[in-house]
């Protein structure tokens, strides 16, 4: 996915994205480590998922999206992160 599609970089996260076959678009969240737990590494993961679930994903076409956190994720406020993804995603509409 990352070699096909097209990618944005953000402050928070990276996005890549490409069409799908499906009549919906799919969401894939990857959270690296970064010397973090597996705790704050699953805080991050619900974080995103819920942010992109109420906001932009419903308005997205059919398309396979990858969200990879950076390492500020893991002490951004949701807002910021809300905003961030908000942002490079009405890129991929």
């Amino acid at each position: 996915m990352w070699s096909s599609g097209r990618r944005v970089h953000a402050q928070f996260v990276d996005v890549a994205w490409r069409p799908n076959t499906l009549t919906h678009p799919r969401l894939a969240v990857v959270v690296p480590r970064f010397q973090h737990s597996a705790v704050a590494r699953n805080r991050v993961r619900r974080r995103l998922r819920e942010v992109a679930r109420r906001g932009p994903l419903a308005a997205l076409p059919a398309v396979d999206v990858i969200v990879r956190a950076r390492r500020g994720a893991y002490t951004a406020p949701v807002a910021d992160l809300r905003a961030d993804l908000e942002r490079v995603l009405a890129r991929a509409r």
